[in-house]
């Protein structure tokens, strides 16, 4: 964990899944990294505002915080896209990173990310399913119901994984969820923060 930047800015990590196994392997991985979570922001779709998230996010009592947001499978922009752009615009918020989550949602135009991990937490440059399984793309790419907002900003790094708490039963709340640890690991490493040892 880090304090606080004597900036004001709260370091987060917006994760695009937030049904009730995403929200339990969320909470499972921050304890692991000794990050904090916004567990009330869990819900699909998004049970929060951008404003009411910002103010929790505030509250948490050390960086990294970890926000989730979900749409519900919609295609158009619902309640998680609503308040993902509001805290990708805040001036007190720095996202140091996202986690775009493979969904089977339809007519989404996915967002490019910098690499995947598979089911199996390998690195893989290529986008995956809900399954976690490579889908033999050209590029890395993620489908999915929120991700599209992503590709609006200059996010420092996104990494793309499979259906959260899933896969498979491979990332497991039970299990330590292995593979969204691994993907908030990754985020860490490259923004200089503390990653697990």
């Amino acid at each position: 964990m880090s304090a606080i930047p004597t900036d004001g800015k709260r370091r987060v990590i917006v994760i695009t899944d937030g049904d009730q196994m995403a929200r339990k392997a969320v909470e499972s991985a921050a304890r692991q990294v000794g990050a904090r979570v916004i567990s009330r922001s869990a819900g699909n779709p998004t049970p929060l505002s951008g404003r009411q998230i910002i103010s929790l996010v505030q509250q948490a009592h050390h960086d990294p915080v970890l926000v989730m947001f979900d749409d519900n499978g919609h295609s158009n922009q619902s309640y998680g896209e609503q308040a993902l752009r509001e805290i990708m615009d805040d001036p007190s918020i720095e996202v140091i990173g996202a986690i775009a989550v493979a969904s089977n949602t339809e007519h989404v135009n996915g967002v490019h990310v910098n690499f995947s991990l598979d089911q199996s937490g390998n690195v893989v440059h290529d986008g995956v399913n809900k399954d976690g399984l490579p889908q033999g793309f050209k590029e890395p790419t993620i489908f999915g119901d929120t991700v599209d907002v992503l590709k609006e900003y200059s996010v420092p790094i996104i990494v793309g994984v499979g259906d959260i708490g899933k896969m498979e039963g491979k990332d497991s709340y039970w299990k330590g969820a292995p593979v969204t640890t691994q993907a908030i690991t990754e985020i860490l490493k490259r923004s200089g923060d503390r990653a697990p040892s």
